[in-house]
């Protein structure tokens, strides 16, 4: 999960969440919850798992990516966004965007 709106405020774009390796069987997450066989990634906060939103300054946008792979990836739990994206490279088959909004 991705807040493109914290730029203004941090200079980059703030990751809220990393998760990979989701099972195709999951059909929702519900919250609190790393599905079994997931990897957690680190997030911009410095830790492993969902950080919520928390915008400083206005309204921001949130974007959830999911992506379908054919393959299941060899990461360590904690690995950045950029790990992770790394190694979806070649492997992509589906993909779908949400997003949401949140203001303080």
């Amino acid at each position: 999960m991705d807040d493109p709106d914290a730029q203004a405020a941090v200079g980059k774009v703030w990751v809220h969440w990393v998760l990979s390796n989701i099972e195709p069987t999951i059909a929702e997450i519900p919250e609190s919850f790393t599905p079994s066989g997931a990897t957690d990634g680190k997030n911009d906060f410095g830790e492993l798992g969902y950080g919520g939103p928390a915008p400083p300054d206005k309204r921001h946008t949130y974007i959830f990516k999911l992506y379908a792979l054919d393959t299941k990836l060899e990461l360590q739990k904690g690995a950045t966004k950029a790990q992770v994206e790394s190694a979806m490279e070649g492997h992509v088959i589906e993909q779908t965007i949400l997003k949401g909004t949140f203001a303080p």
